[in-house]
């Protein structure tokens, strides 16, 4: 933080803190390279996200079970397939916006002001998205006994524990975000 003196008529009046500009778009620089890497890191752990075990299935009580190979992926299910969509495009953007912060073409008013729109944007794109794939993943884990849904991350453990780790570092991405737009907020309100 830079301190400033204000003086009326030559007379030392009151310290006040000025945030150092340099430290804020820092900030807001790290804060873009990291809301891009989890992105990237989400959308990609998920996007390979693949297991196939070989279950046994019983299909008649007197026979033997029959050992069949069945697959689980992340396409099979639309929450997933959400989120993947959701983390490209969010991915996406982050990219091109460090590229205009890099640039300085942030400094426009108007420009600047899209920008802070469109943060919000992919926080609003995120959550939802994070919120679908979690419940998904909640009855993957734990199944629901009320519409005989049994539990598949007990066979698949491979396949739950990577949606787990995409979802939290989408989670992670959209708290960039989120971080993002409240400095966005602090910036605007240092300026009234």
């Amino acid at each position: 933080m830079e301190t400033q003196n204000k003086s009326s008529n030559g007379v030392r009046g009151e310290e006040v803190k000025v945030a150092n500009k340099r430290s804020v778009n820092c900030l807001e620089f790290v804060l873009r390279l990291l809301a891009f890497a989890f992105t990237l890191v989400a959308a990609i752990v998920l996007g390979v996200d693949r297991q196939t075990k070989v279950v046994p299935i019983q299909v008649v009580p007197t026979l033997p079970p029959l050992s069949v190979p069945v697959t689980a992926k992340w396409n099979y299910l639309s929450a997933f397939v959400y989120l993947v969509v959701t983390n490209a495009i969010t991915c996406s953007y982050a990219a091109l916006s460090l590229v205009l912060t890099l640039t300085k073409m942030d400094r426009k008013k108007g420009f600047s002001l899209m920008i802070i729109i469109l943060d919000l944007v992919m926080l609003v794109l995120l959550f939802p998205s994070i919120g679908a794939a979690t419940a998904i993943g909640v009855i993957g884990y734990q199944g629901n006994s009320h519409v005989r849904w049994n539990k598949v991350c007990d066979v698949f453990d491979k396949f739950c524990h990577q949606g787990a780790a995409a979802i939290a570092m989408s989670l992670l991405g959209s708290l960039a975000y989120l971080l993002l737009v409240m400095l966005a907020a602090f910036k605007l309100h240092k300026k009234i």
